[in-house]
């Protein structure tokens, strides 16, 4: 037991030490990313500046983990090999699979607590980062929302803004049904017109209304007894598909905690939930993938310095962690794109990378 605790606390000290060096790279590059992209706004300032880069580090963080986790792995067993522990210790009568139990212990508290702790933060943080970077912005901006009554997009530019609601949409997020327009003077913040329409098509530079009714707000009008009725009403937009789709949330602005009943929401509004769920599954996964990335990198590094070739097996271990992450992330891919069954998508990769890795440790240590 002592040797566990041991082998924990120094893969925990690896694991530290090179999320720390990978913290300070991000904040640096991350830094000059977001100067560039705010160098003509003159209301950003540093302090903005450093807001938005602390507030964009723990999603980059949370997508390099499992680089972290291998490299760790590689740092510990070959700080162990140096110090000819590993040979003490199979001396001792351990097994190289009992001595990666510690370390595939510590992979799964972490995983886990990316799941139920960091992935909450990095939804909060990536939302407070888009709300603020729209808020910098100076052309008009979108945002979508989900709830329980339907579905709101905003659209606008520096004169107006519009508020968009409707029951429900199509799958592919281009026809709103039941959909009302409200449109607000960006100056004064008073009501301009509303339109009710049956339905709305998104067009290149305008949404298609059919059906549809429309009050002018003016002043001193009486909305009612001056209402227009309009088979097809052209709205001008400045939405694109692209966007809308982008604003039903990136994989990492929503929560873990709260993706069941996101998709649920998705599903009511009309919208393919497919790549939600995908998500779903790949982060209830990432404990066994962080495991998967452990197990590899102790497969090619559990070796004593002096038969020597470190520098392949090193070089071959990320090449091998960096092809099971490239495989992951191309599963994902295809089971967003429905090619494959969501749960194989999410689960076939760190299972077979798990069981690679497994066979190879088997087949050293019993040749």
């Amino acid at each position: 037991m002592i040797l566990h605790f041991y082998f924990a606390r120094r893969f925990a000290k690896s694991f530290l030490a090179l999320c720390f060096i990978f913290f300070c790279l991000i904040v640096l590059i991350d830094s000059v990313e977001q100067i560039r992209k705010f160098r003509n706004q003159t209301d950003v300032g540093l302090p903005e500046l450093v807001q938005l880069t602390l507030l964009n580090v723990p999603q980059a963080m949370n997508e390099i983990l499992p680089l972290v986790v291998i490299l760790a792995t590689i740092l510990l067993f070959i700080n162990l090999a140096r110090s000819s522990e590993l040979v003490v210790t199979r001396a001792a009568g351990r097994s190289a699979l009992s001595a990666l139990m510690a370390p595939v212990a510590v992979a799964l508290i972490i995983g886990g607590m990316t799941v139920t702790l960091l992935n909450p933060i990095v939804a909060a943080t990536t939302n407070y980062y888009s709300s603020l970077e729209d808020a910098y912005k100076i052309d008009g901006s979108a945002t979508l929302s989900i709830s329980d009554e339907g579905l709101w997009l905003r659209q606008g530019d520096p004169q107006e803004q519009t508020v968009i609601h409707a029951s429900r949409a199509s799958a592919e997020a281009h026809i709103l049904y039941e959909v009302t327009f409200l449109t607000f003077n960006a100056a004064t913040g008073h009501p301009v017109r509303r339109i009710e329409a049956s339905s709305a098509q998104l067009k290149p530079g305008n949404w298609e209304l059919r059906k549809a009714k429309l009050w002018q707000l003016a002043p001193g009008t009486n909305p009612e007894a001056n209402a227009e009725f309009h088979d097809t009403l052209i709205v001008p937009s400045s939405l694109t598909l692209d966007r809308i789709r982008n604003s039903l949330g990136t994989r990492a602005s929503i929560s873990v905690w709260d993706l069941p009943r996101y998709i649920q929401q998705l599903e009511r509004a009309g919208f393919s939930s497919r790549r939600h769920q995908v998500w779903y599954q790949s982060e209830l996964a990432r404990p066994l993938f962080l495991v998967s990335m452990v197990l590899i990198a102790s497969a090619f590094t559990m070796r004593h310095t002096r038969f020597g070739g470190t520098g392949i097996a090193v070089l071959t271990a990320v090449m091998v962690g960096f092809g099971l992450y490239f495989i992951r992330n191309f599963a994902l891919i295809l089971g967003e794109n429905g090619e494959l069954p969501v749960l194989l998508a999410a689960w076939a990769p760190p299972v077979a990378g798990t069981l690679l890795a497994l066979g190879l440790l088997l087949h050293a240590e019993d040749g």
